[in-house]
């Protein structure tokens, strides 16, 4: 089945088709063509979703492949890959050999992080394409409005509702606690910037002589946003990034201790996917934030 989806979406013969397992509601492939290109496959499932529906969702792939496109129209520098192919079932990209982290290149993250989040500015937040984040929908509607309160209602309060039947009354009330008390706890105000918006250490793949980031639920969202994702689940060398990126673009005086406000998104994502063993984590964040 996906040969042969592979094979007309790309109008050449595909020689050998790995399986790399699986993730989330779809299938992942290294393929060989015969034209000589290795190419990287995320295709649909055909095996149920938690909801019930069919897992062949469009909106996931064309989401994914808008977000890696308007990604590299940042700039050439940007490390993200080029999307070979992609329609309703799958998601075609360069396969990428990948490296142990380097110091070097840990620090040529930073500094191209910090060219993709401070050229190309978009005009507002969101995006002109329905977002998911895994195979959640992600509301992405352009909005003109200053970062708080556009965190609050578009990245908070959908997913603490998705999530709430995780966690206790006093749980959701310290997450609204942070919802009314965004704007005091933002810092300082900064234009939108094209983030990757799903920056945990697993979608930066470390090749060779670069780190290129993979998987983006790509938006116009708050460039500390990316950073503190990238310190949630132990991104390797980080250090080494972030000061190489803060070279390049200085961060906001206080930005370290808002690191805990921007990771409260992801945190009731995982919530809101893998139910309670993530509560705690957000329960610490959200006191963090409060302070």
């Amino acid at each position: 089945m996906v040969r042969d989806r592979l094979e007309r979406l790309l109008g050449t013969r595909v020689d050998g088709l790995s399986d790399l397992g699986s993730s989330h509601a779809w299938t992942l492939h290294r393929a060989s063509l015969a034209d000589g290109r290795e190419v990287f496959v995320k295709a649909a499932s055909a095996s149920p979703r938690r909801d019930g529906a069919a897992a062949s969702e469009a909106g996931v792939f064309a989401a994914e492949a808008a977000g890696l496109r308007w990604l590299g129209e940042a700039g050439p520098g940007t490390p993200v890959p080029d999307v070979v192919a992609a329609d309703d079932h799958m998601l075609v990209l360069p396969w990428l050999p990948s490296a142990s982290p380097a110091p070097s290149t840990a620090e040529r993250l930073g500094s191209e992080l910090a060219a993709l989040h401070t050229g190309a500015r978009p005009p507002s937040y969101g995006a002109s394409w329905d977002g998911f984040i895994a195979d959640l929908p992600l509301d992405n509607t352009p909005d003109g409005r200053d970062w708080p309160r556009w965190y609050a209602e578009r990245r908070l309060e959908p997913f603490l509702r998705l999530g709430a039947r995780h966690l206790s009354p006093g749980d959701v009330r310290l997450i609204e606690r942070v919802m009314a008390d965004v704007e005091a706890l933002a810092g300082p105000p900064e234009p939108p910037s094209r983030i990757h918006g799903d920056l945990w250490s697993g979608n930066v793949l470390w090749t060779g002589d670069r780190a290129m980031l993979i998987d983006p639920a790509a938006h116009g969202g708050h460039r500390e946003t990316d950073l503190a994702m990238m310190a949630l689940f132990g991104t390797p060398l980080l250090d080494r990034v972030l000061a190489a990126y803060d070279e390049a673009a200085p961060l906001a005086a206080g930005w370290r201790a808002r690191v805990a406000l921007h990771q409260l998104h992801p945190l009731l994502v995982h919530v809101a996917l893998f139910g309670g063993s993530y509560r705690a984590s957000l329960v610490e964040a959200a006191r963090a934030a409060l302070g």
